[in-house]
């Protein structure tokens, strides 16, 4: 199959052929055609498998053969994203794919300012990308209306549940139009995922690309077992032995992950960080040297597990394994994305064990750890007692403390005894 065996507009036809793509991914072969004829859709699909373009190049389409006139203060289309960096993706890509169009788009997120909101809200608008507190904003100060809106996307929707925006989503919904096409798209499938496209969905078609919750057969998953004391000290030794120029690094903590930075740059790294402290100015310069590669080492939190496009990126680490099994999904598939290859590697201590086994059972896989020559596993530095004041053979040693204790309990009762 091609990208000519759509119906898609000889002007969208044309853009994709300029952009370099000859067949269509297999989300974008299943949704495309759907999409043109006006249905809802549920779909699972991996990150990394093109699904931007499956809901793009359709809704190009859609809004350039039903005429219209984008009325003041109003959205014909609304993408809905959990993160800026993945609303700022879907916008780019609506950008290249949109060439010489002339529909009218924008972006919506917070950490900028929000005066250029205003104005390209002003104008009306064919196609709006959002984050959903940045749009709720919108919608109380009455600088953008949704009451015409024809077409509603949810990217990632499990990412936007996991971080608490149900409630914002709820709101959004009351003030859409019952009468919309819905594309519902999500990298895993759990119960509160399942019962939102419930009540979103009209007969939707379900699209499953990948089994809900697989990692990318394309992807190499290595975990070794490792003190974490000596996490970091592994992490650069093995960044510069094999000679890794682009590396992606996954920190449990915004502290964590700027900690590690810093140390990572003391072992002569150029590392950058990116998490939900850093202004969207920062965010954005790091990512953009990241790719560059002025930077060959980014360190993230999972604000960038989604989100983050970066071409042919060929490693991943876990430094922390994350709080949610589904977060590992979704951070190691920013790696082997539109078919190449990728590794992703886990650094694993004694206390992430649960973690690893429920990731696991997730997956439906077995990830064996393994130890690398030379960080063998150190009984002492994790298993140290609790009682610091205790031998190995468990004959208790007076501490200092108990002992100047002793002492004065002595000399007061010598005292009490003299009166």
């Amino acid at each position: 199959m091609s990208f000519a065996s759509f119906a898609l507009d000889q002007r969208l036809q044309a853009r994709v052929q300029q952009l370099g793509y000859q067949q269509p991914t297999a989300v974008q072969q299943q949704c495309i055609p759907l999409v043109l004829q006006g249905r809802d859709l549920l779909a699972a699909a991996q990150t990394g498998t093109g699904k931007t373009a499956a809901f793009v190049l359709p809704l190009l389409h859609l809004l350039l053969h039903q005429a219209k006139a984008v009325n003041f203060l109003q959205a014909r289309a609304l993408v809905l994203t959990p993160t800026r960096e993945l609303a700022q993706q879907v916008f780019d890509s609506l950008q290249s794919y949109g060439e010489g169009l002339m529909l009218k788009s924008a972006v919506f997120y917070g950490g900028v300012s929000i005066r250029p909101q205003y104005d390209a809200a002003a104008r009306g608008l064919d196609v709006l990308v959002a984050t959903p507190g940045r749009l709720l904003d919108h919608l109380h100060q009455g600088t953008i209306r949704l009451d015409e809106l024809q077409y509603l996307v949810l990217d990632e929707a499990d990412r936007m549940l996991d971080m608490g925006f149900l409630p914002d989503i709820q709101r959004i919904l009351k003030r859409l139009p019952a009468n919309r096409q819905t594309l519902f798209f999500s990298a895993t499938f759990s119960k509160a995922v399942k019962a939102l496209a419930a009540t979103l969905l009209n007969n939707p078609e379900q699209i499953e690309v990948a089994r809900a919750n697989s990692t990318a057969d394309n992807v190499e998953q290595l975990v070794y077992q490792v003190d974490s004391q000596r996490k970091r000290e592994l992490l650069s030794y093995l960044i510069g032995s094999r000679q890794w120029t682009q590396v992606l690094v996954f920190c449990r903590t915004r502290d964590g992950a700027e900690r590690l930075c810093k140390q990572l740059r003391l072992d002569g790294l150029e590392a950058g960080a990116i998490h939900g402290d850093k202004s969207q100015g920062a965010r954005l310069k790091a990512l953009a040297d990241f790719k560059s590669n002025k930077l060959n080492v980014l360190v993230a939190t999972d604000v960038a597990a989604r989100g983050l496009d970066i071409e042919q990126l060929p490693v991943v680490v876990n430094y922390d394994l994350p709080q949610d099994a589904e977060d590992y999904v979704h951070r190691i598939g920013r790696t082997g994305r539109a078919g190449l290859s990728g590794l992703a590697l886990t650094l694993l201590t004694q206390d992430d064990m649960p973690m690893l086994r429920s990731i696991e059972k997730l997956t439906r896989q077995v990830l064996q750890p393994q130890v690398l020559p030379g960080y063998e596993h150190n009984a002492s530095l994790n298993h140290r007692s609790t009682k610091p004041d205790q031998e190995h053979s468990g004959k208790k040693l007076p501490s200092r403390n108990r002992q100047l204790s002793k002492e004065k309990a002595k000399l007061r009762a010598q005292a009490l005894g003299k009166k």
